[in-house]
C-alpha cells in the first residue's frame, strides 16, 4: 500500500512529539510504501531532517515562509476567472458561509493548477480590494466590518501563506499524490489542504488524524491574553486579522471534517472539537498517541519509588503550564511538609520564563535559598533534560513520588503520560484531555488554584501506599492504552478498511487490480506482462 502522509511544520524535520509519532508510525509499519509531502516553516528546520527508513520512499518539501512567486501573471480572461473564486473564497470567510468557501478554494485550486500564478494574484490590489468589499457586505462578522487598510493587507499576506499549498506541483506529474492509495494528514488545517486536493482531483481517500486540534491552537496563540504567548506578553494581531483568521480557519476546519473519510482524534476533547465542527460520528475513531513504553520500564518496573518528600515536574517551560502558580503551591506544601522538595525538569524554555519563575522562586524561599548554600540542597530546583550530562526522562520522573501538571491550558498531556509509564502518582490540573488520561488512577484539581494544588500533592505525600498503589494503577493504564504497538495496529487497521471501501477514483481504478509487480521497473512491466493470462481451451 502507498500512504502519502502529509505534514506541517512537523515530521521529517521538526523535533519533539509532533515527529516523533509521526516517526513511529512509518517505522513499524514496513510492509507499506510512505510518501512525505512536508510543509516547512522555516530553513533552518529543512537542515535538521531525519533518517528515513528505506521503506520512505520519496520526500516533498514546500517551504511556508519562502516567497513562491512563480514569475506568472494573469491574462483578462484569467484574472476574471481568479476575482470570481477569490470573491466566492472571501465571501465564505467574513460572512462565515460554508458553501462559497469550498467553491472558491477549488475554484482557485484548479486556476493555479491550469495556470499557476496565484502567488502574484493573491497579493494583488484587486485582492485586497474584494477582501473589502466582502468585509463591509451584508452579514459580515461586526469586528470583520471594522478592518481598516493596514488590517486587509496584512490578512491577505497571511492568507497567500495559508493557501500556498494550492500551487504545489504535486498534484500533476504521475506518481505524486494522485497515485497514492491514502492520504494520511498528520494534522488537520492547512497541512489537510493536499489530502483535499488529492481527494477532489484523484478521488484519494483522505485520513486526518489532530493529536492537537489546530483550530483550537489557532485560537490560544491568537488570543488577546497575554499570558499564553510565548516567554511573555504575546503581540497579539489587531482584533479584525485576528477575527479574519480565525472565520478561515474555522471554515477550513469545517471542510476538512465534512470531506475526510475518516478522521482519527488523540483523544476525547480533541473529537468534541471536531463534532461542534461538524464532524459527524460514523468518520471519527478516537486513536491514542502511541508512546514506547520501553524507556521507562527501569524505573516503571523498580521497587524504589523515588524520594518520598520530593514532587517532581516535567515539561516544557511555558505560561501556560503555570510554574507561577505551582511554586504558590508548593509555599503551602512547604508549610505542612518542611522536607519536601520540588524539582522541576525543562525539556525546553520559553525566552525569559525560566528568569521569571527562579526570580519568584527566590522570593518565596529566601531562607531555605540561603541556607541551601551550606547544606548543598534547595527546596526548589531547575534543572534541563536532554543534555550530554542530564538526565534522562525517565530518571526525573524517577527522582520523586509524586509527578505533578500544573497546567492552565493543555491537550494530550504527554508528560502525564510518561508519569504513568514510570509508575508515578500523578497530581494534575482539570484541563484537555486530563481525565480521560488518568482514568482514575491520580488526583485532579481545578486550574489555577494553588491551595487546592497544595492539599492533593500533600494527601499523597503523607500517605505513601495509597502514592505507591495510584502510581502501579497508573502504569497498568498506560501500558493498555499509550504504546507504540497499539498506535501501530490502530492505523493498519484503518489503512485497510479505508482501501477496502473501494476507489472513488473518477476513472474508477479499483486498488490492487493490477499485480505489484507491474510497478517494479523491468521488463515484466510490458502490457502483455501485466494482463491476465486467458484460460487454455480445451
Amino acid at each position: 500500500m502507498r500512504i502519502g502522509l502529509l505534514t506541517e511544520g512537523g515530521y521529517p524535520y521538526a523535533t519533539g512529539e509532533a515527529r516523533l509519532w509521526c516517526d513511529r508510525l512509518v517505522r513499524g509499519l514496513p510492509q507499506h510504501e510512505f510518501e512525505l509531502y512536508a510543509l516547512s516553516r522555516s530553513a533552518e528546520q529543512e537542515r535538521a531532517r531525519v533518517p528515513l527508513p528505506e521503506h520512505v520512499t520519496q520526500v516533498r518539501t514546500a517551504p511556508l515562509w519562502a516567497p513562491a512567486d512563480d514569475g506568472r501573471s494573469y491574462a483578462r480572461r484569467e484574472r476574471r476567472r481568479f476575482a470570481g473564486h477569490f470573491t466566492e473564497l472571501v465571501r465564505g470567510i467574513c460572512a462565515g458561509e460554508p458553501e462559497p468557501f469550498a467553491s472558491g478554494l477549488y475554484g482557485l485550486a484548479e486556476l493555479a493548477r491550469d495556470e499557476g500564478g496565484l502567488y502574484a494574484a493573491l497579493r494583488s490590489e484587486s485582492a485586497v480590494r474584494a477582501l473589502e468589499s466582502a468585509c463591509r457586505a451584508p452579514g459580515a462578522g461586526r469586528t470583520v466590518q471594522t478592518a481598516q487598510v493596514s488590517d486587509l493587507l496584512e490578512f491577505v499576506d497571511a492568507l497567500e501563506r495559508m493557501l500556498r499549498p494550492l500551487s504545489l506541483d504535486w498534484y500533476e506529474e504521475p506518481g505524486n499524490l494522485g497515485a497514492v492509495d491514502i492520504c494520511h494528514a498528520a494534522a488537520g488545517g492547512v497541512a489537510a489542504i493536499p489530502g483535499l486536493l488529492a481527494k477532489r482531483f484523484f478521488g484519494v481517500p483522505l485520513l486526518v488524524t489532530e493529536y492537537g486540534v489546530q483550530l483550537r491552537a489557532h485560537y490560544l496563540e491568537h488570543q488577546p491574553d497575554a499570558s499564553f504567548g510565548p516567554g511573555g506578553p504575546y503581540d497579539a494581531p489587531r482584533p479584525a486579522v485576528r477575527a479574519l483568521l480565525a472565520a478561515f480557519h474555522l471554515r477550513l476546519a469545517a471542510e476538512i471534517y465534512a470531506r475526510a473519510d475518516l478522521l482519527t482524534p488523540g483523544n476525547a476533547h480533541a473529537r468534541r472539537w471536531q463534532e461542534r465542527c461538524g464532524a459527524t460520528k460514523d468518520r471519527l475513531r478516537t486513536v491514542y498517541p502511541g508512546m514506547e513504553a520501553d524507556r521507562f520500564a527501569t524505573v516503571g518496573e523498580a521497587v524504589d519509588c523515588g524520594d518520598p518528600d520530593t514532587l517532581v515536574w516535567v515539561g516544557r517551560m511555558e505560561p501556560a503550564k503555570d510554574i507561577i502558580g505551582l511554586l504558590h503551591a508548593f509555599t503551602e506544601v512547604r508549610r505542612a511538609a518542611p522536607h519536601a522538595r520540588l524539582r522541576i525538569f525543562a525539556t525546553a524554555v520559553a525566552p525569559g520564563y525560566l528568569a521569571d519563575c527562579r526570580s519568584l522562586a527566590a522570593q518565596l524561599f529566601p531562607d531555605e535559598a540561603a541556607d541551601a548554600v551550606t547544606a548543598g540542597e534547595s527546596p526548589v530546583t531547575f534543572e534541563e533534560i536532554g543534555g550530554p550530562e542530564a538526565p534522562t526522562p525517565a530518571e526525573a520522573y524517577g527522582a520523586g513520588r509524586v509527578a505533578v501538571l500544573s497546567s492552565v491550558v493543555e491537550g494530550f498531556p504527554i508528560t502525564l503520560a510518561e508519569a504513568m509509564f514510570c509508575g508515578r502518582a500523578t497530581v494534575s490540573t482539570d484541563v484537555g484531555a486530563v481525565y480521560e488520561v488518568i482514568g482514575g488512577t491520580g488526583l485532579v484539581v481545578p486550574p489555577r488554584n494553588p491551595r487546592a494544588l497544595a492539599d492533593a500533592c500533600l494527601s499523597l505525600l503523607e500517605d505513601p501506599e495509597r502514592a505507591q498503589r495510584l502510581g502501579a494503577a497508573a502504569r497498568a493504564r498506560a501500558l493498555e492504552l499509550f504504546t507504540v504497538e497499539q498506535n501501530v495496529a490502530a492505523f493498519q487497521d484503518i489503512y485497510l478498511r479505508l482501501l477496502a471501501r473501494g476507489s472513488a477514483r473518477p476513472d474508477g481504478e479499483v486498488p490492487f487490480a493490477r499485480p505489484a509487480e507491474a510497478r517494479v521497473p523491468g521488463h515484466w512491466t510490458s502490457p502483455t506482462w501485466a494482463e491476465p493470462v486467458p484460460e487454455a481451451t480445451v
